[in-house]
């Protein structure tokens, strides 16, 4: 049975049933965005607005705040922004007063709630800093969850048999591949929910790592293409297939499927318009795999 197809065709099975939400397998110390000052955290879009930067500190400080704690902002660094509601209170009222540093933290159903009540709400925002941009805030003790780690013994072989593989570091706040400097970064291999997803998660990266000008020369990784665009799109499914095919070679494939599934069914409306692309980035999985296995790529393949 050609196990590259079984693992296509499970994939689009499972996308097909309906959208799997992404999830990160692997743990971190930061946990929620917060507000050092008052620890609540942020809610609604802000979560995402905040969760998705990469800085190992789950804290967060308005410029105020900074000064307020007696330190300061580094040279050079950016600020974030954080949105809220201000509502218009009826006419005898007047507009509600918001403390920046401490804004509202509304959910869908008090929005909608006060909405009611109210004439009419603004979306507002404001700045606030990570405390790893800071400087002389002492940083508030927190615990990383640590996983028993067991290394699969097929699934290293994968990885030890590649031929010129990239450089790998470890202890990054998250995965990630940078063709420039040829080098992938993996969180903690304890840190991950399960040995299985520290697998799939390494062969998703060494998969965007063959696109490299040394290796395969594939132009999606040698060229700098924006978020959710096509290309951009395509790379992510080709190097997910591939990391499901590699799951499969080494036995791992019934814990990873589903995460690679839900992976996938993000970009998806990318593809549905071209019929193609689908086709095409399996076809540029199953050579990534084949490289990494060290396998012979034949014709068909280009």
């Amino acid at each position: 049975m050609d196990v590259y197809q079984i693992v296509t065709d499970k994939i689009i099975s499972l996308l097909e049933s309906g959208t799997i939400p992404w999830r990160k397998p692997w743990a971190t110390s930061c946990g929620m965005p917060r507000n050092l000052i008052t620890n609540k955290e942020y809610r609604g879009v802000n979560t995402f607005l905040l969760g998705c930067q990469d800085y190992s500190s789950p804290y967060w400080l308005s410029y105020k705040q900074v000064i307020a704690k007696n330190g300061n902002v580094k040279k050079g660094e950016k600020a974030s922004f954080v949105v809220f509601y201000l509502f218009n209170m009826p006419q005898s009222t007047g507009t509600v007063e918001v403390d920046h540093d401490n804004p509202p933290e509304l959910s869908t159903e008090s929005v909608l709630t006060r909405g009611r009540q109210r004439s009419s709400c603004i979306l507002k925002y404001y700045n606030v800093f990570n405390l790893a941009q800071c400087e002389g805030i002492t940083a508030p003790p927190t615990d990383t969850v640590v996983h028993q780690f067991t290394p699969i013994e097929k699934a290293e072989q994968i990885v030890a048999g590649m031929i010129k593989p990239p450089v790998i570091q470890y202890g990054a706040s998250r995965a990630s591949y940078s063709p420039a400097q040829d080098i992938i970064k993996m969180p903690a291999c304890n840190q991950f929910e399960s040995n299985e997803h520290f697998y799939s998660v390494l062969y998703h990266e060494l998969s965007h790592s063959v696109g490299h000008v040394s290796r395969l020369a594939r132009k999606e990784v040698m060229e700098c293409n924006a978020f959710g665009s096509q290309d951009y799109s395509a790379e992510e499914l080709c190097a997910e297939m591939s990391a499901a095919m590699l799951c499969a070679v080494a036995g791992i494939s019934n814990e990873t499927i589903e995460l690679s599934a839900s992976y996938i069914e993000s970009w998806l409306s990318a593809f549905r318009t071209n019929k193609k692309l689908l086709v095409v980035a399996a076809a540029k999985a199953q050579r990534a795999a084949d490289y990494i296995l060290n396998r012979h790529v034949g014709e068909e393949y280009t």
